[in-house]
């Protein structure tokens, strides 16, 4: 037997074999750690992929200005979109296939463009048309886009006026919004050609929803009727006291909106009628201690001094000098001059004092003690 020759190699064993493969995995793994990261970049940027759309030869509508497109593009947007290449049939039908091909991958909002570029061809094909805004509805329904599934189910149907499944989206969606005679109307005549059970217990919801429905809208209405009347009847009784309102010209310019208190969170507190009696808030202010006390119901009635008394002794009046035997209660006139008021009378009487004017809806006096220091202060700041 013949001896090896020199440059010949001893098969490898299996420890050898191991440690190779090992080494060459180690090798890769450094090669690709080693290759330069980049943030991908190639993708269609959200806030452009309409536009980035129409650079594809298969979407674009127009040749791109600038740059001649490529023999290859320019024929294949020739051979889809070109209206002098196709038929108005033959570019609805081309956006229809655009649109259903969205639809399956359920990107609704790029069905809904290409549903509507066929809609835009104007083809005066029934069929298609029909067929355009039937899909477009249901990518509307899948957004939840309610109201416009409505309106292309109802444009399919003036298309093709039996066309089923236009006209049963067209009654779900109105169910959505509330339109319950819509519905009611579109299973009717759906029940004419076919007694289908989902048909007529949509019918049957549809039709309970509005007896619910007319049952609130009469509910509302008797509730704005009785609003109004209460209106009427604080404005009628402000006409007949002759109760002078501030930015009122006449009578027929007298209205609730002038009546509303203007300070915060005494919105809720408006003069009301009870019983025939004006309740007024009413606002007490405190010179001496920049203070102010809000009576939310104050019946016209009643003497002003009664509710003062249950505001005395004041926690802020630490020397209590503030009570109904020593202070004097003033109004500011509509002459821009003080006028002390005996707050023994009613409140109804004291508003048709002469140089009285309601202010923001809002009865309002200063109370100042008599003789005091404050009250010459308060009544030389008029002078």
């Amino acid at each position: 037997m013949e001896s090896q020759s020199a440059g010949a190699k001893a098969s490898m064993t299996d420890e050898e074999r191991l440690a190779l493969c090992e080494k060459l995995d180690k090798e890769l793994d450094e090669f690709i750690d080693g290759l330069e990261k980049k943030r991908y970049t190639d993708g269609w940027p959200e806030d452009r992929w309409e536009e980035e759309m129409d650079k594809h030869p298969f979407f674009m509508k127009t040749a791109p200005k600038g740059d001649e497109m490529s023999p290859l593009a320019e024929g294949l947007a020739k051979l889809k979109y070109d209206p002098d290449e196709n038929t108005p049939l033959e570019l609805a039908t081309n956006y229809k296939e655009d649109g259903n091909f969205n639809f399956k991958h359920k990107n609704y909002r790029l069905a809904i463009l290409g549903y509507t570029e066929g809609i835009k061809v104007r083809s005066d094909n029934a069929e298609i048309n029909a067929s355009l805004y039937n899909n477009r509805a249901a990518a509307h329904w899948h957004l939840k886009n309610y109201r416009s599934a409505i309106y292309d189910s109802e444009k399919a149907l003036s298309f093709n006026p039996d066309h089923d499944k236009a006209r049963i989206r067209a009654a779900k969606a109105a169910l959505e919004v509330a339109m319950y005679d819509k519905c009611i109307n579109h299973c009717q005549v759906l029940l004419q050609k076919n007694q289908d059970k989902d048909i007529t217990d949509l019918l049957n919801t549809a039709k309970k929803k509005k007896l619910l429905q007319d049952r609130d809208s009469r509910k509302k209405e008797r509730s704005q009727k009785k609003r109004e009347d209460e209106k009427n009847a604080i404005v009628k009784a402000i006409i007949e006291r002759g109760i002078k309102i501030s930015n009122c010209e006449d009578e027929d310019d007298i209205d609730l909106s002038k009546l509303e208190p203007s300070l915060p969170g005494a919105q809720d507190s408006i003069v009301c009628v009870e019983n025939g009696v004006l309740i007024w808030p009413v606002l007490l202010l405190y010179p001496e201690y920049q203070m102010t006390d809000f009576i939310k119901g104050c019946p016209e009635n009643v003497p002003l001094i009664n509710q003062m008394e249950q505001l005395f002794p004041a926690p802020w009046d630490e020397e209590n000098k503030y009570s109904s035997s020593t202070i004097n209660v003033y109004f500011e006139g509509y002459d821009k001059m003080p006028h002390v008021v005996n707050p023994t009378k009613t409140l109804g009487d004291l508003l048709l004092l002469k140089y009285y004017e309601l202010k923001a809806g809002t009865p309002a006096f200063f109370v100042v003690v008599r003789g005091s220091k404050v009250e010459r202060q308060f009544l030389e700041s008029y002078i």
